[in-house]
């Protein structure tokens, strides 16, 4: 089912119509003349009734919203807007129900009666770009880092992101990385990777400075255009890269260090599938559970919460280069999930997997005897297995790192 709202009679401030190319007296020879001259062509942003477009004014946050979603539109000769299809093919089911249900009358155009940002606002935060009441005032003029948060949460309700490792890699060349928070750090790396924002000539991304009218177009044609992006790949020719689910239900994009470890990942599918459906499968984690109803306790608990409900997981550190086997002893534990295990770590130890078998049944067995098992590592062919119980014995970890 495809959805179209529209727009009627959305000529430019400046008086051209729709399609006609604009010619703005301050654009001659600007860096982002192109880049103007087409998103004006395309409704998203006006000119001056003085025949200017000045470009070097900050743009504020009511502002860019409004740009971002028109971009993701289409403006037709007769004045009339509709969401492009890729958009809208791109969004999760709860995003194109919000569209259809709770938008289905969305006229693109300002609020007459109100304030006239409020319809683009109420959108976006209905569509979860932004958070509710993100700005105190949405007159706020947005420094690089808003509109690199912006963008992150654009990115993931429409595309995925990136392997967090890679984008912090490039990001962290610039400057002033280190004087951003945390939080605005993992936005800025991400914009970053998927060259959509770039820093300056001197070397930093521009922390706190504000964006421009020019800036915001050509941000918003390389996030709406991947052909207008900016290669922004550093070493990573020959990476094993997959697509993996996060915790959130969309992906993101994972690079592994080698073809053996990015091979681990589907032979976590295949153990996963040992189980039926009593598994969850989340980013480099799988997670095995009893039976259904532990299933389902476990995955709607929320994060950091003192419930354990899986009884074993197979997972992956890609960043550090070390697979893991997770056991939580209960009645049957062994039973239900050892041809699972047994899958994953055959692959990963060849022709030395049952020197593995015999130290995890070892450990097992000691454990549900109740007997004291010391932490230790063991070489086992080409990795060192790091044994850690914790939980007071209910719980041991496998750690196999490559040596």
């Amino acid at each position: 089912m495809t959805l179209c709202v529209w727009l009627m009679g959305a000529a430019p401030a400046t008086g051209f119509a729709a399609g006609q190319e604009p010619v703005y007296a301050d654009m001659t020879g600007h860096w982002a003349k192109d880049s103007v001259a087409k998103m004006s062509t395309l409704g998203i942003l006006d000119g001056f009734p003085d025949g200017t477009f000045r470009p070097e004014e900050a743009v504020t946050a009511d502002q860019f919203v409004k740009m971002l979603l028109l971009s993701y539109s289409e403006l037709y000769p007769n004045g009339e807007r509709g969401w492009k299809s890729s958009f809208f093919g791109s969004l999760s089911e709860a995003n194109k129900s919000v569209l259809q249900r709770d938008y289905r009358n969305f006229t693109f155009q300002p609020d007459a009666s109100g304030y006239w940002a409020k319809p683009y606002v109420d959108l976006a935060e209905d569509l979860n770009i932004l958070a509710k009441s993100q700005f105190a005032d949405y007159k706020v003029k947005l420094k690089r880092e808003d509109v690199a948060e912006i963008v992150y949460y654009t990115l993931k309700e429409t595309e995925f992101l990136e392997d967090s490792a890679y984008s912090t890699g490039l990001a962290s060349q610039y400057g002033d990385y280190l004087s951003l928070s945390s939080r605005a750090q993992r936005f800025v790396a991400e914009v970053t990777a998927k060259g959509i924002m770039e820093g300056y000539p001197n070397g930093y991304f521009g922390a706190g400075l504000p964006v421009t009218r020019a800036e915001a177009l050509r941000i918003l044609e390389r996030l709406t255009d991947k052909n207008g992006r900016i290669n922004a790949s550093a070493g990573t020719e020959g990476s094993y890269v997959k697509m993996v689910p996060t915790a959130d239900g969309s992906y993101k994009k994972l690079i592994f260090p080698s073809e053996k470890m990015m091979g681990a990942y589907s032979v976590m599918l295949e153990a996963a599938a040992l189980r039926g459906t009593n598994y969850d499968m989340q980013g480099t984690v799988l997670r095995l559970f009893k039976d259904a109803a532990a299933k389902s306790k476990g995955v709607a608990a929320p994060a950091g919460t003192s419930g354990t409900w899986d009884e074993a997981s197979l997972w992956l550190e890609p960043g550090y280069r070390i697979y893991g086997v997770t056991i939580r002893l209960q009645d049957g534990m062994l039973a239900r999930n050892q041809e699972a295990v047994n899958t994953f770590t055959a692959y990963i130890f060849g022709n030395h997997t049952d020197t593995f078998r015999n130290l995890f049944d070892q450990v097992c067995s000691q454990l549900a005897d109740g007997q004291p098992v010391e932490n230790r590592t063991v070489v086992i062919g080409d990795y060192s297995v790091e044994i850690a119980v914790q939980d007071s014995g209910k719980t041991a970890v496998f750690s196999i790192l490559e040596k």
